[in-house]
């Protein structure tokens, strides 16, 4: 048995991202080791505003910047459904190691003057842009942890992303191998059997405000079937772990967290997608 202590240095640990690389290899899957999440919000000062042209402009600078970098695997744009801002715009990228993420940021200027090699033309370009953003702006950065259900590398839809956020707890009884175990356990037989779920991803905190986060990215193709989602998540539960069974799992799930967790539900913009 574990002792309260030990527990905690494994959730630092995980929280940290002092992962191993065998620990992802779970996933048979090269995946990011980081995510950086960048929360803009809309200038509602804006009178012409132009959802089109804001699509245009980022679309530009996605195709002649972003998308040339070497340094970021993926990135997309996120704009609000449900959450407590409806001025709320996401851009999430994803990157190969922690140095990447300086390197993508110096990369990013060198590809913009390439792309704008005037000064001026560059300049008018980067105040039309940044005209539709609010001077507010928040990042956090996290950690993929293994067992992802992955979208379509070819995916053109713009799904809904619904993310929940738990927050871990520090149990006095507890350890990494039932915890591990318990996560691979509900992911086979309840988040790969579920048909509405297209893609899922689990995340821990890596940098910013709560290092006690653990960020579930659900990916659904509409509110509808996000509904469908949870019902659909509810049977495969109790197929799984019927009757008591499933009261005595949940309490050992339970343990390893507070109890309250927040609810956020974005669209993917496929189209503004590397």
């Amino acid at each position: 048995m574990k002792t309260k202590t030990n527990l905690k240095l494994l959730l630092v640990a995980s929280i940290t991202m002092l992962f191993s690389s065998n620990f992802f290899a779970q996933d048979n899957t090269s995946r990011p080791e980081y995510i950086s999440v960048t929360t803009n919000h809309w200038n509602m000062e804006k009178d012409d505003f132009s959802m089109k042209e804001w699509k245009a402009l980022e679309k530009e600078y996605m195709q002649k910047v972003v998308s040339k970098n070497e340094h970021i695997i993926s990135a997309n744009f996120y704009t609000h459904l449900f959450s407590p801002d409806n001025t709320e715009i996401m851009y999430v990228a994803t990157y190969p190691s922690w140095d990447a993420m300086d390197k993508a940021a110096k990369r990013n200027a060198e590809l913009a003057k390439e792309a704008w090699p005037d000064d001026k033309a560059r300049a008018e370009f980067f105040k039309k842009q940044s005209d539709y953003y609010s001077n507010n702006h928040s990042d956090e950065i996290y950690a993929p942890i293994a067992g992802a259900k992955l979208l379509p590398a070819n995916n053109t839809k713009d799904l809904v992303l619904y993310v929940r956020t738990s927050y871990f707890n520090f149990p006095d009884e507890g350890s990494q191998k039932e915890f591990d175990e318990l996560r691979s356990e509900n992911f086979d037989k309840v988040i790969s059997k579920n048909e509405y779920i297209k893609g899922y991803y689990p995340n821990v905190h890596a940098w910013g405000q709560d290092r006690t986060e653990f960020i579930e990215a659900f990916f659904v193709e509409s509110l509808c079937d996000m509904e469908k989602m949870f019902d659909k998540n509810g049977e495969l539960f109790t197929q799984a772990w019927p009757g008591d069974s499933g009261k005595e799992r949940g309490k050992k799930w339970g343990k390893y967290f507070t109890g309250k967790h927040g609810d956020a539900a974005y669209t993917l913009v496929a189209e503004l997608s590397k």
